[in-house]
């Protein structure tokens, strides 16, 4: 640089190229005023706004900003953000605070005595500046200075590195350079020293100055005299600064504006001597701020300047007019002012001042109920209020967001309508789900859904239309209605906007308007990619306009109600067949049996297919025994469906040859091993016989069966534990439990009391809970009645229908009933010749107790022929028992494993004839075996008619009769 620079360009040179280093917002300059406190006086800054730089202009050396600290330390000081952001006891004043995300870097500018001044810098980095930009900063402060002190500064102190400090007259001159005047009065004398800078502001020559303070208060002008005059005096009196804006009357004619700064000096008592103080020239700035006053005054926008009290300084015509010139506004507080009634707004004002942050938020304002913007922005002198009406813009916002509310609600109803339609199972699904959303969307007020089948229109659902239309449209033929029909041909939807276009355009249909009660009408064709599906009749009950949106929005609709009804066309057939291949693999009915009455449900896992592996069965034995299974193969849906299919029929076959519960298991077993590594299935088999009341359990990997007895104490049997068919190895183990009378063996599958929310062992202590209750509460019912309400009350306490379930889940209910003992007779026999003919003595004498003689010859027979089979084929002892029940059984037991055949016989055979004779008496026949051997049983139905004729007997040819 050219070391011919004035020291306000050395000092604008430094402060440029430290704030470009440290990437700083603008930069500051104070000098050092010679009095006795060294105070700091601003002289340059660089991009910094006015408004800001004005809290800086004087600073105290004791103050704790970082310029002060430098100036005291004469080293490097740093203030940071979160200083300025919460200032804290004993920091910069608020007027001083920066913004919240700014810090403040100060170096001195150094001298031979002390510093000279300080450079600082505001920064944006939210750091301090590094070691590097701090050297850079120090050494732009030592260039500055040497520019200051210029060829006085002594060699000797350059060459020792030491920067010497600016004399007093070194500072004038550099006070003179920047056109800062100072001066100097001595109150006691009046004399008034001033400095040829303050001389040119007042456009005196330094020789001509007589040094008289009444010289200065003429050139004061008259108008501003008193008051500046007042002010001066206060400040003696108080012993504090003085400080003043004015005017003078300049040696030129011109009036300028002039800033006054100046403090005390007190003598040893504490009396005031001299009065020393800074002028500057303000008279530039001062034209600025009246045309931005000017331009205040007359804009369309309140403006309302208030002082640190909240009083109003200055307020433009716009917010004169808001409060009311009647009011004398100037002077008063804000909140005082009787037409300013709006909530909150003092508070607000007070808030902004008191934090120093700028607010904004809208008002009703009083005096014209009209909605303004409010903008406060906090300023060193107190606070600015901008107003501006925004009335027709919030209108304009409202508007828009209404409608923007609008659209959203209408697309959030549309994504509803997609999601409901794509969920809908059924065709009257799709019909309910589109009556609904439609009526919300479109405001329609009726509803017609057709369907093509066989090359015909039928209508599958409808809302808000009369039965007389309804009937009207039937008798016509909705195929031939002119406007469906055009809608179908021309695969686009038609608009009819009021009656009147309708019976333009159709004037042969003016029967079906009188009936239809609509007076707009929207015709939507349904059309699958290939081929018609129907139509969507919407009815209005006023005219309207469809707009070009609507349409296309309908339109849309309409293809999403032809997929559906598609979806749900394919689902109602799947659901049908579903719904058969169930009612073919379950008992369509249970059967009605002397030991047992029963109640059953199968609850699917999902909508989707309501088959699944889950399945239950009761079977009728010989002598009124019954064999109950319950059943569920791993998984859901048709493969499992079949699977349990074959499982059932497999236990009719091996239940109908009179194996006992563990062999079927095992047999079961087998069948499931053959089906593949990965097909499970869990089987509970129950056999119950009604003459010794003894159920033999065998399970394999299923729950334990629940009973409850008559007092409704609920309880589940200590079952062994067998692993599931498929993984099992044999043999099964079975349990044995004696049940009461009227006692109730409930068997369930794990779907009924095991869920991804519930465990096994707690859903089976709710079953018991469930069944326990439910039990006590309908024992009054009679019949069939008391199990069907059991079964509801079970399935609606643990499968709820909101319950989302993951498997099948079935229920079987029995209730069981045993043997009056005087229906039963039973007779030890031994292996003798004679048994035959104690026997039938036996019989006769029985079934004349019984009252059943008409059956004696019949089950002579029957007896002779069994037990002389014994004598013959097989071991002793002999046991005859009967049962009444509702057939006659006669059963004989042996110690032999044989079972008897029937086989074919020719004319010369002796025997062989015997199986046949007894096949020709009895209703049915056959053999089981027991523990201890086996027993042959026949069974002959009750009396209803004439009895067996003699030759009836005869035909049957000899037979061999022993006894």
């Amino acid at each position: 640089m050219d070391d011919g620079l004035t020291a306000t360009e050395a000092l604008r040179v430094a402060l440029h190229h430290a704030v470009a280093e440290l990437g700083g917002l603008g930069g500051m300059a104070h000098l050092t005023d010679p009095s006795g406190d060294r105070a700091l006086h601003l002289v340059v800054t660089t991009g910094l706004p006015r408004t800001f730089t004005q809290a800086w202009e004087n600073i105290k050396r004791d103050e704790p900003g970082a310029p002060a600290r430098a100036a005291r330390g004469g080293a490097f000081a740093w203030s940071s953000p979160n200083s300025a952001a919460c200032p804290a006891p004993g920091s910069e004043p608020r007027s001083r605070t920066r913004p919240s995300a700014a810090g403040m870097a100060a170096v001195p500018l150094p001298g031979p005595d002390g510093p000279l001044g300080t450079l600082s810098v505001l920064t944006s980095a939210p750091g301090e500046p590094s070691p590097d930009q701090q050297i850079f900063l120090q050494a732009a402060a030592r260039w500055a200075a040497d520019h200051l002190r210029g060829a006085s500064q002594p060699p000797s102190a350059a060459a020792r590195g030491v920067s010497p400090a600016l004399s007093g007259a070194q500072l004038q001159q550099t006070l003179n350079t920047v056109m800062v005047g100072t001066w100097e009065w001595d109150i006691r004398t009046g004399d008034l020293t001033w400095s040829d800078a303050l001389c040119a502001i007042f456009g005196v020559h330094p020789d001509t100055f007589d040094g008289r303070i009444e010289t200065w208060t003429k050139m004061v002008y008259p108008e501003d005299l008193p008051w500046v005059l007042a002010t001066l005096d206060e400040a003696i009196r108080s012993k504090n600064m003085f400080s003043a804006e004015h005017r003078i009357c300049h040696t030129d004619g011109k009036i300028r504006w002039v800033q006054v700064r100046s403090r005390l000096v007190l003598d040893e008592s504490g009396e005031p001597t001299y009065l020393i103080g800074t002028l500057w020239d303000t008279t530039e700035a001062r034209l600025a701020l009246d045309l931005v006053g000017r331009a205040l005054w007359h804009m369309s926008d309140g403006f309302i300047a208030m002082n640190d009290d909240g009083k109003i300084t200055f307020l433009n015509l716009e917010a004169e007019r808001l409060i009311g010139s009647g009011q004398k506004p100037l002077g008063r507080v804000l909140g005082e002012l009787p037409t300013v009634t709006t909530p909150d707004l003092e508070s607000r004002c007070r808030r902004a001042t008191d934090e120093g942050l700028p607010a904004e938020f809208d008002v009703r304002w009083p005096t014209n109920d009209r909605c303004y913007h409010v903008r406060l922005v906090p300023v060193p002198e107190g606070l600015t209020m901008f107003i501006t009406d925004v009335t027709e813009k919030r209108a304009r916002e409202a508007e828009q967001a209404a409608a923007a509310r609008a659209a959203a609600e209408r697309a959030t109803r549309i994504g509803e309508l997609t999601s409901a339609l794509a969920s809908a199972l059924t065709l009257r699904d799709v019909v309910n789900v589109t009556a609904d959303r439609l009526s919300s969307l479109f405001a329609a007020t009726g509803l017609i859904v057709y369907r093509i089948e066989n090359n015909r229109l039928r209508s599958i659902g409808s809302l808000g239309y009369s039965q007389a239309c309804i009937d009207t449209v039937q008798s016509k033929d909705p195929v031939t209605i002119p406007p469906i029909v055009e809608a179908l041909e021309s695969r686009a939807p038609v608009f009819i906007c009021s009656p009147e276009e309708y019976l333009r355009v159709f004037p042969n249909m003016a029967d079906l308007l009188a009936v239809s009660g609509k007076r707009a009408w929207a015709f939507l064709p349904l059309l699958a990619p290939d081929h018609r599906v129907g139509c969507c009749v919407l009815g209005f009950s006023q005219p309207r306009r469809f707009t070009e949106e609507e349409a296309t929005l309908l339109n849309a609709i309409s293809s999403l109600m032809a997929h559906a009804l598609e979806r749900a066309r394919l689902y109602e057939a799947e659901h049908a067949h579903a719904q058969e291949l169930q009612r073919e693999l379950l008992p369509r009915e249970l059967p009605s049996l002397p030991a047992v009455t029963a109640a059953a449900r199968y609850m699917p896992a999902g909508k989707d297919m309501e088959v699944g592996g889950d399945w239950y069965d009761i079977i009728p034995l010989s002598s009124d025994r019954v064999a109950l299974v319950i059943g569920d193969v791993m998984g859901h849906g048709v493969p499992e469906a079949v699977t349990m299919g074959r499982l059932r029929t497999a236990v009719h076959t091996l239940t109908a040859i009179e194996l006992p519960p563990e062999e079927i298991l095992y047999n079961l077993n087998d069948l499931v091993g053959n089906l593949g590594d990965d097909s499970y299935a869990t089987c509970l088999y129950a056999l119950y016989d009604p003459s010794t009341r003894i159920c033999t359990l065998a399970g394999a990997g299923h729950p334990p069966p629940a009973i409850v007895h008559p007092d409704g104490t609920a309880f589940f049997p200590d079952m062994p534990a067998n692993p599931p068919l498929g993984a099992a190895e044999p043999p099964f183990e079975t349990f044995d439990v004696r049940l009461p009378d009227d006692a109730l063996l409930v068997l369930y599958t794990d779907g009924l009391v095991e869920s991804p929310t519930c465990d096994l062992d707690s859903g089976m202590a709710r079953l018991a809970e469930s069944l326990a209750t439910s039990w006590k509460r309908i024992a009054g019912y009679t019949g069939d009645a008391e199990l069907e309400l059991l079964c509801d009350s079970v399935i609606g306490a643990l499968l709820p229908i909101d319950l989302q379930t993951t498997d099948d889940a079935a229920l079987l209910i029995t209730r069981v009933q045993s043997f009056d003992r005087r229906d039963m007779s039973s007779w030890c026999l031994s292996k003798d010749p004679r048994a035959a003919g104690v026997a039938r003595q036996h019989v006769r004498e029985q079934l004349s107790t019984w009252g059943l003689d008409d059956l004696a010859t019949t089950t002579e027979l029957l007896a002779s022929e069994l037990i002389g089979n014994v004598v013959r084929h097989a071991k002793g002892p002999i046991l005859l028992r009967l049962l009444r029940s509702r057939s006659l059984i006669c059963e004989v037991y042996d110690r032999s494993l044989t079972t008897p055949r029937i086989r074919r016989t020719s004319e010369t055979d002796e025997g062989g004839r015997g199986l046949q004779l007894v096949t020709a008496l009895s209703q049915r026949w056959g053999t089981r075996y027991t523990a201890e051997g086996k027993c042959i049983w026949t069974e002959q139905p009750l009396p209803t008619g004439p009895p067996t004729s003699a030759s009836a007997l005869s035909a049957l040819g000899s037979t061999t009769m022993l006894g």
